[in-house]
């Protein structure tokens, strides 16, 4: 794919932290989590023994939505709200609450092992291997999965979830706690993810430099001024050296 940028390319500022969003960034989060689910469901019959009624997607999304709006804490607070879920579908199987809490805890745990198992897309870790020799580098994701689990915490400097921060981006917390953290002015800084809003409006809000991770080549639809987007890793470390003041 040619790589779509605003034309003439005019280098911009010197850039000494990269932050990165995570789920569809440096993976796809939809094969991850429905491989997750799968096992998680399997597991929990297996382990009380009896078939579940897990229901339809919609009637599982339909759950969550209802259990946010109770508490619009769990919005951002990923692991419980996965726990909260799991007791609607299993309470009814447990007399006793130490029993059912107990369970709870042990089948929020195998999720949480499951939906580690990712598959990096290609050049990711080459590329952030590269990378964390000449900049910081951050993390901020509105999921809950930890980099240390996955084996690349130490190419990073730091790392924010949702929960850190008690909210999601596109809200600033992210970027503010990133800047709080590294000490590097949002001129200085580029995020980069896969979502419009979430990750790029949100950066840009703050004069922070972006790059949309775009690997269904779609177009930009949100403004007249499309960020600088690649679908390959293997073109981002030229990119940023073509793009930045470095």
């Amino acid at each position: 794919m040619k790589i779509h940028t605003p034309e003439p390319i005019k280098k911009m500022s010197e850039i000494n932290l990269i932050t990165f969003d995570l789920d569809d960034t440096f993976w796809d989060i939809r094969s991850t989590i429905i491989n997750a689910e799968n096992n998680s469901r399997k597991w929990a019959e297996d382990r009380i023994g009896k078939k579940i009624e897990w229901g339809t997607f919609e009637d599982f999304m339909k759950i969550r939505s209802e259990l946010v709006k109770k508490d619009p804490s769990l919005e951002y607070d990923l692991g419980m709200l996965r726990k909260k879920t799991i007791a609607h579908h299993t309470k009814k199987f447990f007399k006793e609450t130490k029993d059912l809490n107990e369970f709870i805890e042990d089948a929020y745990f195998f999720f949480l092992e499951q939906r580690h198992k990712v598959t990096f897309y290609d050049d990711v870790i080459a590329v952030l291997e590269e990378l964390s020799a000449e900049y910081k580098l951050g993390v901020l994701t509105n999921g809950n999965a930890d980099v240390n689990k996955l084996g690349i915490g130490h190419l990073f400097d730091f790392s924010i979830s949702s929960m850190d921060v008690k909210s999601n981006k596109p809200d600033r917390a992210h970027f503010v706690k990133a800047h709080e953290l590294s000490q590097v002015d949002f001129k200085n800084t580029l995020h980069v993810g896969d979502h419009p809003v979430n990750d790029i409006v949100g950066a840009r809000e703050l004069g922070i430099n972006t790059m949309w991770f775009n690997l269904n080549n779609l177009n930009w639809e949100i403004d007249e001024n499309p960020p600088i987007q690649f679908n390959k890793w293997s073109q981002f470390i030229n990119l940023v050296k073509k793009s930045y003041d470095n």
